[in-house]
Order: C-alpha cells, then structure tokens, then sequence
C-alpha cells in the first residue's frame, strides 16, 4: 500500500530503527521540556485573566532561544542522529507521538474536575482545563506545545530536503523552498511570541487531544506530509523562463501571505493593548458592544478573518514550490488549510455573536460583509 502511495521509501527501516522512530518523539518531548525549563526566559503578561487573582496570566516565554538552540544541535549532528533521521522515521515517530498524546491526554483530562463537560469523550477530545503550568509556572503547556510544534515542524522539513539531496544527482530546489518557507514560518512565530498570547487557541481552546495532538503532532510532523511524497521525485526540469518564473513567483506568493498574516495578527495585537494606538498609520475603528470593542478598519475591515487569507497564500506557495502541479502529494498542506480554515471562520463568527451579542455582531458582518477574502468570499 505504500509503495502505491508513493511513499514506500518511509518504511524501509530495520525493526530496530522502526522502534527508534516510534520512541523518537517520546525522546523529543522531554529535550524540549528540559530545554525550555532550564534555558533563560522573560515574563509578560498575556490577555488571558487568571480566575484566581484577577491579573492578566503571566507566561515565561523563551520560544526563540530554544528554537536556535534545538537548530543548533541538530545542524551540527550534536544529537548523535544522522539529519535526514527524523524524515525517515516520520511514519513511526507519528505513530508513536500519537500514543503518546493520547497518554498526555487522558492525564490531563481525567486529572482536571468534570467541570461542564459532561461527555467523557468530548471531554477527551476537547479537554477540561483551559490553562495548566508547571514547576513554579515556568512551563506554560500551550507554549511548550507551540515551541515543540513549530520547531519540530521547521527540522522535519530540512530533515526531508536533506534526505532529498542525497538521494537526488537532480535535486529539485522547491524541497528547499519547502523547507524554508515553513522554517520562516515558525522564525517569525518565536521572534513574535508574545502576540501568540492574544490569539485564538490560547484564549479559548482546552486542554485536550484535539491541542495535544494537533499541537505536538500535527503541527511538528505531520504539516509536512507534503514532503513525504514529494521528496521522492527529481527537479520537475521546467524549460528556461518558467523555471526561473516558478522559483520568484512562490516566494513573492508567500511574502505576501506572510505581510496580510503577520499585519492582520499584529493589528489586533496592538489593538488589545493599546485601543486608541493607530496601526501603520491607519486609525482604529470600531463597534462599541458594552464594555467591548470590534475592531473595524484597516485588515479587519477588509474581512472578518484576513489572517486566514493569509494563511491561504502560505499554503499555496508551499504546493507551487515543488513544480509538479499534477502530483496531490504537493496539494495536501493547500488542502488543510482550506478545510481548517473553512470551518474555523464559522465557529469564530458563532463564538463573536456570543460574545459582542448578536446584534453587535450582525452591524459588524454589514460592515465587513466578506468572511475572508475581500470582495469575493
């Protein structure tokens, strides 16, 4: 079954390598902890309020330095693994990660009061507990799952680049463009860490496996599944100007959905901090819903979720890069986006109704009548 997927050449390992690659993120997960238990950090406020003393949670965020250092020793094989390891044992380390977040899972869950969750299977798949730290609140667990996530993410695709050139005499460039997209991706992430504090999954999302597993696992192996099939084929050998077109139009595709992200992500950040701080130079409008503002202008006036629009070129930058435009390997990541995204602008709109109240909510979609991309949709 492999072999006809096109991705026979993952399970070519020995029984004892197989192990290994299952064990692997067993042995991940607890270098990251140590690394961002023992690395230096900074404390900053985030937006979510601690119930117990009534402050603004504080986080130790260190994101960025145990990212250069995991870099760091996996370049220079300080880790006594071969580069192109992780790759190669991908099928097994998912495998393995998913018992494991499985494991994680029901201790956090079953360890937290029942709380409104009533169904034990929902409250597997969406948790109890919203927030949980550790050893003095050094260790917040969303942004370790985020620091695991987004590293891992950026080390298996060079790991898959890597494993493509030593097998290629033809290496195809967009394994690389692959990799380092995906590694900006994350770089950018950690340089702003603190601004995750103010999004979505860290305000709202609970403690259970749909984060521990998306957030370990998906996010820090299976986003390259891409590669998986991909890294298996030779440069696609475009003749003259499109080669040289394919390579400058997928960069300039993914610089653009990072400017509408990272722009749309730090317009709302510098909003809940500083409301009446104009955002390159455009002033913030909004809607006054009680003691709540909807912000109005600039990238939230262009659509309701114009960070997802971003996200959308990422995505499809990632499935130019490769040049095979007929392989569905190359579409996968492109495909995600769109079906996550899809669904999470309605839950959003449906969670916003409840919380500026529907007719608030209802004046802002008259306003910004576009869901994600402006004019269109």
């Amino acid at each position: 079954m492999f072999e006809w997927l096109g991705i026979g050449h993952l399970v070519k390992l020995t029984a004892g390598e197989a192990v290994l690659g299952f064990l692997t993120p067993l042995f991940v997960f607890v270098a990251f902890f140590v690394l961002q238990l023992v690395l230096p950090a900074k404390r900053v406020p985030g937006y979510v309020v601690d119930s117990e003393t009534g402050q603004p949670r504080s986080y130790r965020l260190n994101g960025l330095l145990v990212f250069v250092v995991a870099q760091v020793l996996w370049w220079f094989e300080l880790t006594g693994m071969p580069r192109d390891w992780f790759y190669r044992s991908s099928l097994y380390a998912v495998a393995g990660g998913t018992v494991l977040a499985v494991v994680m899972t029901l201790i956090a869950v079953f360890s937290q009061p029942e709380g409104d969750v009533r169904s034990k299977f929902l409250a597997c798949w969406l948790g109890r507990a919203q927030e949980m730290q550790f050893f003095n609140d050094r260790i917040d667990l969303k942004m370790y799952f985020y620091i695991v996530g987004g590293t891992m993410l950026s080390l298996n695709a060079f790991s898959g680049a890597i494993w493509h050139y030593d097998n290629f005499d033809d290496p195809n460039p967009g394994a690389y463009l692959f990799a380092a997209f995906f590694t900006f991706y994350v770089f950018d992430y950690f340089v702003f860490e603190r601004v995750q504090l103010y999004t979505y999954d860290v305000i709202y999302e609970r403690l259970g496996f749909k984060m521990f597993w998306g957030a370990l696992i998906v996010y820090g192996w299976m986003f390259i599944i891409p590669m998986w099939g991909m890294a298996a084929h030779a440069d696609p050998s475009h003749p003259g100007a499109w080669r040289y077109l394919w390579l400058i139009v997928t960069p300039v595709l993914f610089v653009v959905g990072w400017c509408i992200s990272r722009g749309a992500n730090m317009q709302k950040y510098t909003f809940k901090r500083w409301p009446e701080r104009a955002f390159l130079g455009i002033k913030p409008e909004i809607i006054e819903a009680g003691e709540r503002k909807i912000l109005c202008s600039g990238f939230w006036g262009a659509s309701r979720h114009p960070n997802y629009l971003g996200e959308g070129f990422y995505g499809l930058a990632l499935a130019l890069s490769w040049g095979h435009l007929g392989n569905l390997w190359a579409w996968v990541y492109f495909g995600y986006v769109l079906a996550l995204f899809s669904y999470r602008q309605m839950d959003d709109d449906k969670r916003c109704a409840e919380k500026y109240g529907p007719d608030k909510w209802a004046e802002y979609r008259r306003r910004v009548p576009y869901r994600i991309i402006p004019r269109i949709y």
